[in-house]
């Protein structure tokens, strides 16, 4: 079992405005940092992604990669990546906790073991540099709309 990352964030909107702008998977590339293109394969019933296909810039290459979705919302929404070329494993999560004066702490949780050789230590690094530029980004996103 691979190590992950979590970290987390304070943002001013409610659950239900932050769940909506981090389940719009079609904006991702106006505002996630890395992510090239994203192509969603499958809905729910209720017209959510249940499947996408991302590029991404990984660093050290770009990266390609189907992601699974579920979701409790507005409380939760976790994915996990289809086995493929570039990864082995990835699993991810945001929960959405409702704090005082309609702000929402976000917990974003990321666990990837890519496919290729690179050393634990690069892989924790990059880890940790997604998480904090996702949540910072979706930050940032969710605010300016909420204007």
């Amino acid at each position: 079992m691979v190590e992950g990352t979590v970290e987390s964030i304070e943002i001013r909107a409610d659950p239900s405005q932050v769940f909506a702008v981090a389940s719009d998977l079609d904006s991702y590339t106006q505002w996630a940092t890395g992510v090239k293109e994203i192509e969603v394969l499958e809905k729910d019933q209720k017209g959510r992604p249940a499947r996408a296909r991302f590029v991404v810039d990984g660093m050290i290459k770009e990266i390609t990669y189907v992601l699974k979705y579920s979701y409790d919302e507005p409380h939760s929404m976790t994915w996990v990546a289809e086995p493929g070329p570039d990864l082995k494993e990835l699993e991810g999560s945001y929960v959405f906790n409702e704090i005082s004066d309609g702000r929402t702490e976000v917990v974003y949780g990321l666990r990837v073991e890519p496919s290729f050789t690179i050393p634990g230590f690069l892989r924790r690094q990059a880890e940790k540099q997604l998480v904090g530029t996702a949540l910072r980004g979706l930050r940032k996103r969710v605010e300016q709309l909420d204007r």
